[in-house]
């Protein structure tokens, strides 16, 4: 069985969850019998794949970035992802995002497409009006011979905006990052009591909410801090934000790469997950897998994954979200309640799994 892999999500990410999904179940499926993946793919920064073992490609640019630089790695790759696609030497086609280029060349070959969440549907606002995700990722799910939803919210969500028939969807859950070792160095200062929070910070994160529902606290606690994990450097907005709530020095920003993160997890008083929509959220059991209290929304499909490991709250009411943190950071038997559960959990994922369920996915058609 031969499977085809475009090169969308690994010309558009460096860091990302998406990538990082492509990236566990090609390496699973390597590892399987009767199955072979290929990715077509020229040129690429991505992080995943920049130890070439699952696909021999140029590692251009990885620490530069410039405007017009995943334009120009589309330009060498989409050509190279046509030419695979119209040779037909594959039994299934998986492109890794939503563009739907290769529909004029596939012919009768059948394609799976991976929904990841509907976030465009959901939260239109938070786009632009020529952002034609939300219109390629619908009619690739109508013409495509089966989906893989990431959740059972996410596939509701299918059914629920799109009207795409439930026997169309198979749910395939994420897995998370097992290595972590317990003790690295960082090359900045860590405070010793922290929160955690972690990824983009933008619109739908609930970003702006969180920080107005923990200025008091943080405040108010000298020794309590904020760790932003990833999403770049704070924007003048983030700054003013900050500024104006007197808790500038209080919340740090980091990038960090994994073996960091998994460090920050560990160490911090809780991961505190405040997004109002999540297809998934690998990084509940990333927090789970390095023994951190989490503390999240309770909406999308949070409780569908987290179930009673985490604490929830209300992403909308800061004073919801500020006693969530409170009753956490405080509350040291609820704390290692939380961690226990988290390892507990655990057990129902993992991207080895993730990898036999996507082929047998492919398997039935």
């Amino acid at each position: 069985m031969k499977i085809l892999y475009d090169h969308q999500i690994f010309t558009n990410q460096k860091f990302g969850g998406i990538s990082r999904y492509f990236y566990e179940v090609i390496n699973g499926l390597n590892k399987q019998t009767n199955i072979k993946c290929e990715i077509s793919l020229l040129v690429s920064s991505n992080h995943y794949i920049s130890d070439r073992k699952i696909v021999n490609h140029i590692n251009l640019l990885p620490n530069k970035n410039f405007r017009g630089k995943v334009r120009l790695f589309n330009l060498i790759n989409k050509p190279y992802s046509i030419l695979k696609i119209r040779d037909q030497l594959f039994d299934i086609f998986h492109p890794t995002y939503y563009d739907p280029y290769f529909l004029k060349y596939i012919g009768n070959k059948p394609f799976v497409v991976t929904v990841h969440d509907m976030i465009h549907e959901k939260f239109k606002e938070f786009f632009s009006p020529k952002d034609k995700t939300s219109h390629y990722k619908k009619l690739l799910v109508e013409k495509a011979t089966k989906i893989i939803s990431v959740s059972k919210n996410t596939k509701k969500d299918l059914i629920d905006i799109f009207g795409i028939d439930e026997s169309k969807i198979e749910v395939v859950y994420h897995g998370y990052l097992k290595s972590v070792k317990p003790n690295i160095n960082l090359n900045f200062k860590l405070p010793d009591k922290y929160i955690l929070f972690v990824g983009n910070r933008n619109g739908y994160k609930n970003f702006e909410r969180f920080i107005k529902s923990i200025s008091k606290i943080l405040r108010k606690d000298k020794d309590l801090y904020v760790i932003c994990a990833g999403g770049g450097k704070f924007n003048s907005k983030e700054i003013y934000l900050l500024s104006e709530f007197r808790i500038k020095n209080k919340v740090l920003q980091y990038d960090v790469n994994d073996e960091e993160l998994a460090y920050l997890y560990r160490n911090a008083s809780s991961f505190v997950f405040p997004s109002l929509y999540e297809g998934f959220g690998i990084p509940i059991l990333e927090a789970f897998a390095c023994g951190c209290p989490v503390v999240c929304s309770n909406s999308s499909s949070f409780p569908e994954i987290a179930e009673e490991a985490a604490y929830y709250f209300d992403p909308y009411s800061e004073n919801s979200i500020n006693y969530a943190i409170i009753k956490v950071i405080e509350d040291s038997k609820l704390r290692n309640e939380l961690i226990h559960k988290g390892y507990e959990k655990l057990k129902d994922f993992s991207w080895e799994k993730t990898a036999e369920q996507t082929k047998k996915v492919y398997e039935n058609l």
